[in-house]
């Protein structure tokens, strides 16, 4: 457990410029900027997306059209960093926080590796939620992403049976390419549950790939498969 006394801010080897290149990259799968730390709840949806997926950074003092503003110092901002990454993410998500000073004000850059351990969930008003980055933006994880998060993590090894519905999903599969837990569903005549859970650990296996489009996951054969 952290100390609220402990600092984590280092001077980083960035500077103004580094930083300013940086923010005109734009928004990303990598990269997420704001103003200030809106709230801890809120930054920590960040955080997670960000450890639940491949990683990335937030630049704090940054504007919407990309011009850096800076924060009048950094020891609020700090502490609602400390407190998102520390008691409101669980397990607690990694954080290097770098300052950047110029002038009388400073820059935040904060990189959050991807968790060795997940998925990561962020405690709030909505409950234990798991957040993943897709683009610029943050998604909450459906229920067979996050399966297929903890699976990942597992030390056994996930099997699967070729069975009447793994058939009748492959035929379908050979013929239209991508297909929805309520699709599969409906297909094999059972609940979504049992459906998803079929996916899941097709998923995990390596057989199939998830994607998102117009928020529905959707599950392909994966590559090696082809």
């Amino acid at each position: 457990m952290y100390s609220e006394n402990t600092g984590l801010a280092t001077l980083s080897e960035m500077d103004y410029l580094d930083v300013k290149n940086l923010a005109q990259t734009g928004e990303g799968a990598f990269l997420e900027f704001k103003r200030t730390v809106p709230s801890a709840e809120k930054i920590a949806r960040e955080m997670a997306a960000f450890a639940n997926t491949r990683g990335g950074t937030l630049l704090i003092g940054v504007d919407d059209d990309k011009s850096l503003i800076g924060v009048e110092g950094y020891q609020e901002e700090e502490f609602l960093l400390k407190k998102a990454a520390f008691e409101i993410c669980e397990p607690q998500v990694e954080i290097i926080l770098e300052i950047v000073h110029f002038g009388v004000r400073d820059l935040l850059v904060i990189k959050i590796p991807e968790a060795e351990s997940k998925p990561v969930f962020v405690h709030g008003k909505k409950g234990a939620v798991v957040y993943i980055r897709k683009d610029d933006q943050n998604k909450m994880a459906s229920i067979e992403r996050i399966r297929i998060l903890e699976n990942k993590q597992s030390e056994e090894g996930v099997t699967f049976q070729y069975g009447r519905d793994e058939q009748t999903l492959f035929r379908y599969l050979n013929e239209y390419s991508e297909i929805s837990v309520e699709k599969f569903s409906h297909i094999i005549d059972v609940n979504e549950r049992k459906a998803g859970g079929i996916l899941v650990n097709l998923v995990s296996a390596g057989i199939l790939n998830l994607f998102t489009k117009d928020n529905i996951d959707y599950y392909t054969f994966s590559r090696r498969c082809k």
